[in-house]
């Protein structure tokens, strides 16, 4: 075995034998596409987007205020679904005047054995109906209270 070099691209590293081609090492996850906020009406479906990269591939886990987030992965009855980009798919928003499951804060993070990326924040929040234009629920109440 010949001169073995290390070369560090784009923050991914790259080593090279004897001059042969440049082949990727392993690296640590990386967000490469950040959840946005939503305002979504019950009922509807939603995607929260996550698209991480790092080899090997990373898996993701979203958190909702701190929280795992329980999916189909989990339980094949859940309104939730991973999809394999790593998004969060809702198949419908569930929310109620006590129980309001789906709205909150929520994160991704996807990990690999070399470490771990947390994506930002991203609030989801219901949206109540209106003839003119879709407000949050909750000022709704507020309102009315």
């Amino acid at each position: 075995m010949g001169p073995l070099a290390f070369i560090l691209v784009g923050g991914l590293l790259y080593f090279q034998v004897d001059g042969s081609r440049l082949r990727q090492e392993d690296s640590p996850p990386r967000i490469a596409e950040h959840p946005s906020d939503l305002i979504v009406s019950k009922g509807e479906p939603a995607t929260l987007n996550c698209k991480a990269e790092g080899r090997p591939s990373p898996t993701v886990e979203w958190y909702k205020d701190g929280e795992r987030v329980e999916t189909d992965k989990d339980d094949p009855r859940s309104h939730r679904m991973l999809l394999p980009s790593g998004s969060l798919f809702f198949l419908r928003i569930v929310h109620g005047r006590r129980s309001k499951p789906d709205e909150g804060s929520y994160v991704c993070v996807a990990r690999n054995y070399l470490g771990e990326a947390v994506s930002r924040n991203a609030s989801l929040e219901v949206a109540c109906e209106s003839t003119i234009t879709y407000i949050k629920c909750s000022y709704f109440s507020q309102l009315s209270s």
